[in-house]
């Protein structure tokens, strides 16, 4: 159930760029960025980070619930409106609150809600899509083209969450945006360095450098928030070199993401989400989700059920979370246990 999509956390090359920063740098640098706090090592991995979305530039945070928390406030005014997916990250909501753009919020991936309230938004100076690029509690994934037409139609930017997309998503683990083939549609992307990029911590903002130039001179988490350790830049430098030196991680995902869905649902589970390695396995009752995920415990699988108030009511599930160090031996006793377990509480017949 962990965010580590791709191994990364625990890859031996991973750890040793970790360690050798912490020797050469030290444990922190005691300091914000504008300060002392900025480093060959930061700005290596802000230029890395750009590079591998193909962006002008980067600007990195403590988290990405930083970057989310720092960039509306700083980017929008007044005159301004940003549209958001009402099913966006908390972090995302939190940013949005922050600011004083006018708000809106469209049902879920519904275009036809999406296009009316940019519609109505047509009055304001500026129009920011604002939407996460997979949704990471029922595994879907926005509908970024359909998003990126309205966006080009109304004159408005796409800002994309990419957390659980960043690493595997796309054919080079580039991302939604790479997934479906609008790279050069979507203007502002944030995303984590804490789960598929080593697992540590971190996130970043990347986009047009006028846009980052911004958020150095205004964005409060950054400004007022010690500069990321060095270790942990290491890490996540390293994991960056090993997804553009080959996309064979990340393809290999999809395989193992298809093999836990389809074996599932043939044992008569359904699992919410399409193609992506969130599985949610949908069980509906709180009560339910909790005893089966300790009875999964007790069979050598961790996963945890998650109940109202982190998904709506009445939509209790188990959340799993495919890796790219899972082997097809491991996906198969996961399924073998959920169908005993599934059977056992009456889940399944």
């Amino acid at each position: 159930c962990a965010n580590n999509y791709l191994g990364l956390s625990s890859h031996p090359e991973v750890i040793r760029a970790a360690v050798e920063a912490l020797e050469k740098f030290g444990a922190g640098l005691s300091s914000v960025r504008f300060i002392c706090g900025t480093q060959s090592i930061h700005k290596d991995l802000e230029e890395k980070i750009a590079r591998f979305h193909q962006r002008e530039d980067a600007i990195l945070y403590a988290s990405c619930f930083d970057a989310n928390a720092g960039i509306f406030e700083a980017l929008l005014t007044p005159e301004d409106a940003v549209l958001s997916d009402e099913l966006n990250h908390a972090s995302i909501i939190d940013g949005i609150r922050l600011c004083k753009a006018n708000k809106y919020r469209y049902k879920h991936m519904d275009m036809q809600d999406l296009e009316a309230k940019l519609q109505d938004a047509q009055k304001h100076r500026l129009r920011l899509v604002a939407t996460d690029g997979a949704f990471s509690m029922d595994g879907d994934i926005a509908p970024l083209r359909e998003i990126c037409q309205l966006a080009q139609k109304y004159d408005a930017l796409v800002f994309i969450d990419e957390c659980h997309a960043t690493g595997f998503l796309g054919p080079n683990g580039r991302g939604t945006d790479e997934l479906l083939g609008v790279m050069d549609k979507v203007t502002i992307i944030n995303s984590t360095l804490g789960k598929a990029l080593g697992g540590a911590a971190g996130g970043y903002t990347t986009g047009p450098k006028p846009l980052i130039d911004l958020l150095r001179q205004r964005s409060r988490p950054y400004l007022f928030s010690n500069s990321l350790p060095p270790a942990v830049v290491g890490c996540a430098s390293k994991a960056l070199d090993l997804l553009m030196e080959s996309n064979a991680i990340a393809q290999s995902m999809a395989a193992k993401t298809q093999r836990f869905r389809s074996k599932m649902t043939a044992a008569g589970f359904t699992i919410s989400g399409k193609d992506h390695p969130i599985c949610p396995v949908m069980l509906g009752d709180a009560r339910l989700a909790a005893v089966m995920a300790d009875d999964m415990l007790n069979r050598g699988i961790y996963v945890i059920g998650f109940s109202y108030p982190v998904v709506p009511k009445g939509k209790a599930r188990i959340r799993v979370q495919i890796s790219a160090v899972h082997s097809d031996e491991d996906i198969d006793r996961c399924v073998e246990a959920f169908t005993e377990v599934g059977r056992k509480h009456g889940a399944l017949p």
